[in-house]
């Protein structure tokens, strides 16, 4: 199903979608979902598209709306993947400068609404000034919000961010006069995860992505360690509401062990 048969917004689906939405329990709902939006590209392909930034400006709609279920379902918080480091080297020119506008506007765009908090969750040094620009002012302007907490994973790449989060704890050490064996000592899985892009934070609950594709794609590697995962047919712009229910309730329904 695609967006030229439906796009999940007629009386069958809205009463099915209801419907699913009151089979939830608000004490079985994620604290933290991520969500890998895949398919932009051959969406627009699909629909005759010149250009597939169409898709990607789709994509992005579809994420704004897409923040807007996590808030009404009360998930406190909600990591957005939109642009891989390795996107920024393997990708045609011309898409990567179309993208950066388009996550440009869509940080400066969440970040005026809602009480909604921005976070960017990535490496500034590496993306165009204007773009590190816009995420650091989305971040500061939205840092005293209560509301949902929004990751955008922007320049990111999960080995880049261990190896950061590794970098960061030497040169603290070192600064303290620590030696590198009384570190080798000290080093725990709590110590690598406070020194992550998203250190404080909880570990996200449930990873989803679109278009069919199963692979983690470098995203949240160290934090992903003990997430549910759930795939979705559906290329990005065409998830429904009813996808993204199904899968709230599809995590409801599992035993998480964590290894016991």
């Amino acid at each position: 199903m695609n967006a030229r048969t439906s796009d999940g917004r007629g009386p069958l689906y809205r009463l099915y979608g209801n419907r699913l939405r009151r089979q939830l329990d608000a004490a079985s709902v994620p604290h933290h979902v991520a969500m890998m939006i895949d398919g932009n590209r051959r969406w627009a392909r699909q629909l005759g598209y010149g250009s597939v930034a169409h898709g990607h400006r789709a994509g992005a709609a579809k994420m704004r709306e897409f923040l807007g279920w996590c808030d009404e379902l009360g998930i406190k918080v909600v990591s957005l993947y939109l642009l891989s480091s390795d996107n920024l080297i393997k990708r045609d020119s011309q898409e990567i400068d179309d993208l950066i506008e388009i996550i440009a506007e869509l940080a400066d765009s969440l970040s005026r609404e809602k009480d909604w908090r921005v976070q960017h969750v990535g490496r500034a040094d590496i993306l165009p000034p204007e773009l590190a620009r816009v995420l650091a002012e989305a971040q500061e302007r939205t840092k005293d919000n209560k509301g949902l907490h929004v990751n955008l994973a922007v320049g990111y790449g999960g080995r880049n961010e261990i190896v950061d989060a590794v970098r960061s704890i030497i040169s603290q050490h070192e600064a303290s006069g620590g030696t590198l064996e009384d570190l080798a000592e000290q080093l725990t899985p709590e110590m690598i995860g406070e020194h992550l892009y998203t250190g404080g934070q909880p570990d996200p609950d449930l990873v989803i992505r679109t278009s069919g594709e199963q692979r983690l794609s470098d995203f949240l590697l160290w934090q992903s360690a003990h997430s549910e995962f759930y795939f979705v047919e559906a290329l990005g712009p065409d998830l429904r509401r009813v996808d993204f229910l199904r899968a709230i309730r599809d995590f409801a329904d599992r035993d998480r062990r964590f290894g016991r």
